[in-house]
């Protein structure tokens, strides 16, 4: 419902993309496939991926939620969307029997700030309403990468271990196979019935659960369409009088209008983000999503012409004076220069369009942030391609007796209650009085509710992505009908929804090319050093991996 997502540096990564995407998707949309690569669905290969009849198998049946309607419906792969005050006495009980039996259940999860003490309020009301004993093991989200490794390597594996795609690297995959526990029994078909908030959950974040030909992931659904949204200061366009651009040249020649460094004012941040937009580059956040079959051959998104004019076109901002110095420079935050007005447009998850709104609320000003529709390069329409269908995911012990398990899911069909219930202000605002206050239909957290009530039970399972800002609806309708017209310009690549697993050898191959496109954007590498490197790259194993994708693809087809 609120955002809270820390937004990325002048200098956006992949790394900072997906998380600013995933834990962006958990907060705002109450929320981030492996038969064997050439083999039968059971061969439990740790290279590959599950499509087409063998996926369909292992799916739970999608039953909608009927318990509240959005008042805005997902269209185009967008989240639903809420944009009226909230009445804590309309809110509807989507789980009227408690579940769970009483485990006592222990989960590690990745964690940003300070964790609060395992005894408090919020932690021990959640339990009561489930009926399990949770106990967290909080890590520090901003080091997850090393203590998950650590734990997955021992053989003392809690109960339920939270993994964010983005720390899916290495040898993490293999271990999500041989550790973690088949959720098929309980969940595939209609066995999901008995959980109806998780039945909820769309099927393509489902799909994209299954590893090693398993369902083994609870997920944290999200929206397909790109997360990644051109934000500029509406307030200061209206009062200047500026259009908003249609095409990469009409914004070079605004951005130059724009730009005042005497002034302090640059048009805009680091855009690499957003070019690959405007381009129509193939996604960078997931590595199959940069795989797409293109007039018969498989190309990945570096080799292509939209790639290289995407970095010549963020190239020309630099090259022209209208980036801000110290995203070049790569220092302080893209959004505290756009707060300020040192900088008009940047680009960021859509998170931060509530967030800056929220953030500059008190501020007395006219602040008011937008977002921009993608435009094509020729000015056209764009060509957009959907994110991955979930971004986090809960696994369970293989270990775990089939009680746990189920009060596992129990606790799953509690966080995963859609907005409008009481189960979701609960697991996402805690004990009204206690944690927060509602005061026009705008619920409030309290100082204890900032310590308490964050990053835990959201991280285990989420409904289907949803948009609500009580305090600012019509954000949220704003966010929701953004979503909605560019996913009208959505496509899936080829490896859409599928949960792949490229071969242990090439998964340090493409790494260096996201500081090759920092540095030549801002001019301290050029446009021949990208095609040397994708040179480069297809001799060190680029072109083999590529037939390794064309093999997965003739054998299993797409997951469309």
């Amino acid at each position: 419902m609120t955002p809270n997502a820390a937004s990325a540096s002048s200098g956006p990564s992949r790394r900072s993309f997906l998380a600013s995407t995933a834990v962006a998707t958990a907060a705002v949309a109450g929320g981030m496939p492996l038969l064997a690569a050439c083999g039968g669905s059971d061969s439990g290969s740790k290279d590959g991926t599950t499509s087409g009849k063998s996926a369909k198998k292992l799916l739970p049946a999608y039953v909608a939620s009927n318990v509240v309607s959005p008042d805005i419906p997902a269209k185009n792969g967008s989240a639903m969307g809420f944009t009226g005050k909230l009445d804590l006495a309309d809110l509807k009980t989507s789980v009227p029997k408690k579940l769970g039996k009483g485990s006592r259940i222990k989960i590690m999860s990745p964690f940003w700030g300070t964790p609060p003490k395992g005894d408090n309020t919020y932690y021990t009301t959640m339990n009561d309403l489930i009926g399990v004993d949770i106990a967290w093991q909080n890590q520090d989200g901003n080091t997850y990468d090393e203590k998950l490794g650590a734990v997955l390597a021992s053989s003392d594996l809690p109960d339920v271990v939270v993994i964010p795609s983005w720390n899916m690297g290495g040898k993490i995959p293999s271990a999500i196979i041989s550790k973690f526990a088949d959720l098929g029994p309980y969940l595939s078909g209609d066995a999901i019935k008995k959980y109806p908030n998780l039945a909820a959950i769309p099927s393509g974040a489902w799909q994209y659960s299954i590893f090693g030909g398993k369902l083994r992931g609870l997920p944290q659904p999200a929206p397909s369409v790109p997360g990644i949204v051109p934000f500029y200061r509406k307030d200061v366009f209206d009062k200047e009088g500026y259009d908003l651009p249609k095409s990469p040249d009409e914004f070079l020649a605004l951005a130059k209008e724009i730009t005042r460094p005497k002034a302090k004012v640059w048009a805009c941040d680091d855009l690499k983000w957003a070019a690959f937009e405007f381009f129509g580059v193939l996604s960078g956040s997931e590595k199959p999503l940069g795989w797409n079959l293109a007039d018969g051959k498989m190309v990945y998104r570096v080799e292509t012409e939209e790639y290289l004019e995407a970095l010549e076109w963020t190239r020309k901002l630099y090259a022209a004076g209208v980036v801000h110095p110290d995203a070049k420079a790569v220092q302080g935050t893209a959004g505290d220069r756009f707060t300020a007005g040192q900088v008009l447009m940047y680009n960021q998850n859509i998170s931060d369009w509530w967030g800056k709104m929220a953030e500059q609320a008190g501020q007395k000003t006219d602040f008011r942030i937008s977002g921009m529709d993608i435009f094509g390069a020729d000015g056209g329409d764009p060509t957009l391609w959907a994110g991955s269908p979930a971004g986090i995911f809960a696994f369970i012990n293989k270990k775990a007796s089939k009680a746990v398990v189920e009060d596992v899911l129990a606790a799953a069909n509690v966080t995963a209650a859609p907005y409008g219930t009481k189960e979701y202000m609960l697991t996402n605002y805690g004990v009204e009085g206690t944690h927060y206050t509602v005061k026009d239909g705008v619920p409030t957290k309290n100082d204890k509710g900032n310590q308490e009530v964050i990053n835990a039970y959201v991280m285990l399972a989420s409904p289907a992505p949803t948009i609500a800002h009580p305090d600012l609806p019509e954000i949220a309708k704003e966010q929701v009908e953004w979503q909605q017209r560019m996913g009208a310009f959505t496509k899936k690549s080829t490896f859409w929804g599928m949960q792949i697993t490229e071969p242990a050898r090439y998964t340090n191959l493409s790494n260096d090319f996201e500081q090759l496109e920092d540095d030549v954007v801002r001019g301290r590498k050029k446009i021949s050093d990208v095609q040397q490197a994708v040179s480069d790259w297809k001799k060190q194993g680029g072109d083999k991996l590529r037939d390794w994708y064309q093999k997965l693809h003739d054998t299993n087809g797409s997951a469309q």
